[in-house]
């Protein structure tokens, strides 16, 4: 039996939405930390702590009850009152809160086990410093504004509000149905308790955010649908259904499935059937580029509503002019947007920010994706405009000096060192651990320009347009041919991670490879030498693929990017391995990541953990500052999956290939569901002695199930 790890630090997550609540394991959010409650990139609580007549309550348990909801239970120490000492334990407290409609609902509910009544002093302390979530993740806190508390005796209503300049913030802490008159004094509600013997007081607290009242009511699961509750329902009832007798996969499917849609924004004002995910709790509760357009990848065997989401609000943002503030050039695709107090007086350049070399090419590779699934050609006349401002940019802005190869470099002064995917400021290294500078030329930029390329060509040629779809796929053609010429290390049996700003190869053995084989930038005759490569023991934990060579002088398993695994990195690898006929190597590498999702709490996969060696009676070691749920972690498995199935639609032909390769720890899968196009198709998988069988029922519609040899993203 796996040992069953807590994600991160020992604490309570709650989020729905914009808004979040991160506590202590005893629902208590210390003054100095990162806990809090959040909500537009602001913290509304900064300090909760709840007393019993001035003495701190000792915790017995506590959970999330689900992404929304937390439940902790605490009992009394000993304490003096006028008419008698009460024992330890003597009385519990239950604190149970829920996230709805933006607000937090809380409910108080304290017993009296003691044979005599009790009378005493519930007390709740509070403050809020309306700290932008920029200041409160590098603790650099810069006093501004003005903050006001005031008690409202007859309203019962602790108001704080907080004013800088035009930029206004307001917070309300409301007791409802307590039997008694809370006071306040000195940082404090009170509350005023007499209980008899087996007695329960109970007591309602509403947390309004900006005007925002909570929209359920006391006690999780009792009270009524809330709007979200309803999407969020429909999301899991419409997404694809696995079952498996492998508990392992079928567990840690589901919890991606509650995830993704735990993590929806619900402010972008979609159609309810189009989604978009925020990338993440705590940190990136926000709209991000990449993040979302992997999802978007990631989620087309689940639902690809996702792309619409991402599709859509990404062209609102593509960039239409030069900005050095924000790195932006006309046609580029935002890294990250923010509505906090920092970025609403141009203090950082999150308006958005477009520091992201990739979200670009990638926005292209959704597009055509998300057509082949969806099979709707009114998708591509819709954001024809878009992609063409996205090849321009690609031609002009992400190629910095004409050689043909994508690069970046920043002119913001507050722009990032990294803009790949592995954008930690240390991330890219030559082989002596020494920092590369910019401008660099990552090896996955040059796959996902030559993949978009290559996507692009088929949609021009739907769109009417042969020449544009030529020139697109001599473009490619002429990449490919230089990648290999000046990226390949014969000696590493690789590519290399980059060039450098002389150009010159940096020959340092890193996970970004593994993208390359995914785009299919990597000629086929050296694909195994890549493939056997990432599996060395130098790469590979055994709880999945490195981002950086154990050897390398800069490897540290537990930093952020120089040596951890990340599970969407892995997942991607797996499509890559998958493409170039190395089916058994990608059901590897589903198994690490399987394997590390049965060690954690309810199968939730964080961000990253760390690269350390697997051994018997080790398990996954996990990054301090991971964020979970994290949207493109629960997406990993859904790539793992795709590239074990090797299902790939092409819905405007009304087709759906299958090439299954099930590993032996696998014996049987089955998807019911898939949507392709207008059609819905139940999928079942089963090994027979080293062979994978399997069998297609159409469920609505049309579609020719076809067993072919995977070939992804038939564009070539």
């Amino acid at each position: 039996m796996p040992v069953e790890i807590s994600v991160g630090a020992p604490q309570l997550t709650i989020n729905e939405d914009r808004t979040f609540m991160v506590t202590d394991l005893g629902g208590e959010i210390a003054a100095d930390t990162e806990l809090g409650l959040y909500a537009d990139d602001t913290r509304y609580v900064s300090y909760y702590a709840v007393f019993a007549n001035g003495e701190p309550w000792i915790r017995l348990t506590s959970a999330a009850t689900s992404y929304y909801a937390a439940r902790i239970h605490l009992s009394n120490p000993p304490f003096a009152t006028e008419e008698h000492d009460v024992a330890a334990g003597t009385l519990t407290l239950v604190i149970s809160r829920t996230i709805g409609d933006g607000g937090v609902h809380e409910d108080l509910d304290v017993t009296n086990h003691d044979l005599t009544a009790v009378r005493f002093n519930l007390e709740v302390a509070l403050r809020s410093d309306f700290a932008d979530i920029f200041e409160v993740k590098t603790h650099r806190f810069v006093r501004r504004g003005r903050i006001v508390t005031e008690w409202d005796a007859a309203q019962h209503e602790l108001r704080t509000t907080y004013a800088n300049r035009d930029f206004q913030r307001s917070f309300a802490y409301r007791a409802r149905q307590c039997g008694v008159s809370p006071s306040y004094a000195n940082g404090r509600v009170v509350f005023e308790i007499e209980l008899a013997p087996a007695a329960t007081w109970h007591t309602c607290c509403h947390y309004v955010l900006a005007g925002r009242r909570p929209g359920r009511g006391c006690y999780p699961g009792e009270s009524g649908e809330t709007e979200a509750d309803h999407l969020q329902r429909e999301w899991q009832e419409s997404a694809t259904q696995l079952t498996s007798a492998n508990e392992d996969v079928y567990r840690l499917y589901r919890q991606s499935v509650e995830d993704m849609g735990a993590l929806r924004l619900h402010d972008q004002g979609f159609a309810p059937d189009v989604w978009l995910a925020a990338a993440g709790v705590p940190w990136f509760v926000a709209l991000f580029g990449r993040d979302s357009l992997i999802v978007s990848l990631q989620n087309m065997i689940v639902d690809p509503r996702f792309a619409r989401g991402a599709l859509e609000a990404l062209a609102r943002l593509q960039a239409r002019e030069m900005d050095d503030w924000r790195d932006a050039e006309p046609g580029k695709i935002p890294h990250e947007m923010r509505v906090g107090e920092l970025a609403h007086f141009g203090r950082i350049p999150h308006t958005p920010y477009y520091g992201t070399a990739d979200a670009t090419p990638l926005y292209l590779v959704v597009l055509h994706e998300a057509w082949k699934w969806l099979g709707d050609d009114a998708l591509l006349r819709q954001y024809r405009d878009v992609a063409l401002r996205c090849l321009e940019w690609i031609d002009r802005h992400g190629d910095l000096d004409g050689d043909g190869f994508q690069e970046y470099r920043t002119r913001s002064s507050q722009g990032y060192e990294n803009m790949g995917w592995k954008d930690a400021g240390d991330a890219v290294v030559y082989p002596d651990g020494s920092q590369v500078r910019q401008p660099k030329a990552l090896c996955e930029l040059q796959g996902y320009v030559f993949d978009a390329w290559l996507r692009m060509a088929e949609v021009f040629e739907v769109l009417g347009e042969p020449e544009r779809a030529q020139d697109l796929r001599a473009k490619a053609r002429a990449l490919q041919a230089r990648f290999e010429e000046r990226f390949w290390c014969d000696d590493l049996g690789s590519y290399a991670y980059a060039l450098d700003p002389a150009k010159q190869p940096v020959r340092t053995v890193v996970s970004n490879v593994g993208h390359c084989l995914w785009s299919g930038i990597v000629a086929a005759e050296r694909a195994s030498r890549v493939v056997a490569r990432l599996l060395e023991p130098d790469m590979w934990s055994g709880w999945g693929i490195r981002t950086l060579s154990a050897r390398h002088p800069a490897y540290n398993p537990v930093s952020y990017q120089r040596g951890s695994v990340w599970p969407h990195d892995n997942g991607i690898i797996a499509l890559g391995f998958k493409r170039y006929g190395f089916a058994a190597e990608a059901g590897r590498v589903f198994r690490d990541i399987s394997e590390a999702a049965s060690c954690l709490v309810s199968y939730r996969l964080p961000e990253l953990y760390a690269g350390i060696e697997r051994r018997r009676g080790t398990f996954p070691v996990l990054y301090p500052g991971a964020s979970v749920p994290q949207a493109w972690a629960a997406g990993s498995v859904f790539h793992l999956l795709q590239a074990i199935l090797g299902l790939q639609a092409d819905a405007p032909r009304r087709r759906l290939y299958v090439d299954p390769e099930l590993p032996h720890w696998l014996p049987e899968l089955t998807l019911r569901g898939v949507r392709v196009g207008q059609a819905k198709v139940d999928l079942r998988f089963w090994r027979e002695g080293e062979r994978t069988r399997w069998e297609g029922a159409v469920r609505e519609g049309t579609v020719d199930l076809r067993h072919e040899q995977w070939r992804p993203w038939r564009v070539t």
